[in-house]
């Protein structure tokens, strides 16, 4: 097991200068969240016009001469007629999660939140906990011993994530009852690779489902706006297949599709897999600074035998390494390693790319107001369960 030792906090860095937490323009949001390395896109600006319903804002804090050295978006839901609201920070916010003291941060951005009415602050702190390599999951699971990863002894533990719940639990903030975002992604590393590295990663099923794509004839295409009805279809058809439901309809994907584009034009992509003049498989890729993200993908039933979904997501990883990303996220996963379960069939589909199981820290929330804070759980509760 590797203990990972962010650069930080391996070169003892302390930025104990004064900051400023205040509210910038979205653009000036955007370019400093291209610039920066590891901003997710649910931090984005964009994803606030995404997201119907909710309102949102986008936050710095300063320090020296002015400089941004932290950003958030903050996404507002209003409680009718109470002049109160729920403050969400998907996977945010992106601050020096390394620094001694965390409040010196945080606190700043909840006495924010409550001057502009929130009762309940929920945030998403990017640092990880654990990682599992693939073939450390797949001996675990052929030996046959456990049955969830957290059972699985980790490839490397990241210090600063360790410490990320510690901090948060002594300034008072505490874990949320059910995460918003997965608490398990699935990230295949690039930074440092070659392309032919990357396949020669791939399990000899996935390189064989390649191969037959390619003599199949499969062809991957890229699709505009014209072509998300038909991505939709297919993630409906994969919906009814699986027995699930995203609950969005094609209005919420055209809007996802022009705001993040309109932010930065190629932020998101719509990929296609067409086999005889039929598109049997649709995928969506968003880029954001060295990041890359699956985000959404549908497939029909008929014409899996030759393995569209493979070389879609072979061709949207080389468009990931093609544009310098650090990593591609294939987003979340379940921790079961029950084969016989539903849940480990798509987490060995996504192994089969020789990546990693990243566990997050998971979301937190602060109550400011404690009646409405339980009254909001309690409704949560009750439409989730």
């Amino acid at each position: 097991m590797t203990v990972v030792v962010p650069e930080a906090v391996a070169a003892g860095r302390a930025d104990t200068g004064p900051l400023r937490l205040v509210s910038i323009p979205a653009a000036e949001h955007a370019a400093w969240a291209a610039a920066h390395g590891g901003v997710s896109f649910l931090q984005c600006p964009s994803w606030g016009r995404v997201k119907e319903g909710w309102r949102s804002e986008s936050l710095a804090w300063t320090g020296a001469e002015g400089r941004t050295v932290g950003a958030a978006l903050v996404l507002y839901r209003d409680l009718p007629g109470l002049g109160r609201c729920f403050a969400y920070l998907p996977e945010g916010p992106v601050i020096d999660w390394a620094a001694p003291d965390l409040g010196r941060w945080l606190e700043p951005l909840t006495a924010a939140l409550r001057s502009r009415g929130a009762f309940t602050v929920r945030i998403g702190p990017p640092p990880a906990l654990r990682v599992w390599e693939a073939a450390t999951i797949r001996a675990a699971v052929r030996a046959g011993a456990v049955t969830h990863l957290r059972d699985v002894l980790p490839d490397a533990v990241d210090p600063v994530g360790a410490m990320v719940g510690e901090r948060l639990r002594v300034l008072g903030w505490e874990p949320a009852a059910r995460d918003t975002q997965p608490r398990f992604t699935f990230r295949l590393p690039l930074a440092g690779r070659g392309l032919d590295a990357v396949r020669d990663g791939l399990s000899p099923q996935w390189r064989r489902n390649l191969r037959r794509a390619h003599g199949a004839g499969v062809e991957i295409v890229e699709g505009s706006a014209e072509d998300l009805e038909s991505f939709y279809a297919l993630v409906q058809e994969t919906e009814r297949r699986g027995a699930f439901d995203l609950g969005r309809g094609l209005a919420y994907y055209r809007r996802q599709f022009a705001e993040l584009n309109a932010e930065l034009p190629g932020r998101m992509r719509l990929f296609l897999a067409r086999y005889r003049g039929e598109v049997l498989a649709a995928h969506t890729l968003v880029t954001v600074g060295r990041g890359a993200w699956y985000l959404t993908g549908g497939s029909a039933s008929r014409g899996r035998e030759v393995r569209p979904t493979n070389a879609l997501q072979w061709a949207m990883i080389q468009a990931a390494h093609g544009l310098g990303a650090d990593e591609y996220d294939l987003r979340g996963v379940q921790p079961s390693l029950d084969r016989a379960g539903s849940d480990y069939g798509l987490l060995r589909w996504k192994l089969g790319t020789g990546g990693r199981v990243v566990e997050g820290s998971g979301e937190w929330e602060l109550a400011l107001n404690r009646p409405l804070h339980r009254a909001f759980r309690r409704y949560l509760a009750r439409r989730q369960g």
